[in-house]
């Protein structure tokens, strides 16, 4: 918010946290000097990582990572881009919780245009529904929608939402500063329930993204 990209403020935020599993939107990856503030994070944090790179900026990789102290058994990309506008995608994690046990994660960022997020949320949607992964599955990210508009409609016809209502007063998350609008959700697959949901507001928190933190404790159930 100060106009400087920091990693090393992200780590002291997400570190603050203590967060088993973490989607990231925007994050810079190995360009053809350096490994990325990607890498960067990881090692600091101490967590496997892996990313799904949307297009390049100044020369570097640009996308989602996710981060995980459980390691990621497989790792696929999707591609959400939509006519002429910037490049879009989804990241799909499987996250051995144990030698029998995989979460699919998936983290997305969808794009600002109205239709473009219809789209995309279809896209999704259907993405999310492949018989061919199984429950659990998390789809979280940054929607860009802070209404119920089209997007969501397509999400919540065949996932379940969790209702950010319900657990906090105060869910708006963007911008840091001065939220004014919740753009950032959870949508799930299967047997998932909400032990508790914080969007945690500090000093550094403010400063180190655009976004506040949303931190949610999950339980999972396996089939």
């Amino acid at each position: 918010m100060d106009g400087r990209t920091v990693p090393q403020r992200t780590v002291d935020v997400l570190s603050s946290l203590n967060a088993d599993i973490i989607a990231l939107q925007e994050v810079i990856g190995a360009g053809p000097d350096n490994s990325g503030h990607a890498a960067e994070i990881g090692a600091a944090l101490g967590m496997g990582w892996v990313m799904a790179s949307v297009r390049h900026l100044r020369g570097q990789q640009f996308g989602n990572v996710v981060l995980s102290r459980f390691p990621i058994r497989q790792h696929v990309q999707y591609d959400l881009a939509w006519r002429t506008c910037e490049p879009r995608g989804c990241q799909r994690a499987d996250i051995a919780i144990d030698d029998t046990k995989t979460l699919h994660l998936f983290n997305v960022h969808l794009g600002t245009a109205y239709r473009e997020r219809k789209d995309q949320a279809e896209r999704v949607a259907t993405i999310m529904k492949d018989s061919r992964t199984l429950p659990p599955k998390i789809l979280l990210g940054d929607f860009n929608e802070w209404s119920g508009g089209l997007a969501t409609v397509a999400l919540t016809e065949k996932l379940k939402a969790i209702d950010l209502g319900v657990h906090l007063k105060r869910r708006r998350t963007y911008p840091g500063i001065l939220p004014l609008l919740h753009l950032d959700h959870i949508y799930h697959e299967g047997e998932v329930e909400i032990a508790g949901i914080e969007i945690p507001r500090t000093r550094k928190s403010l400063m180190a993204s655009d976004h506040l933190p949303f931190l949610a404790e999950l339980k999972v159930g396996f089939e």
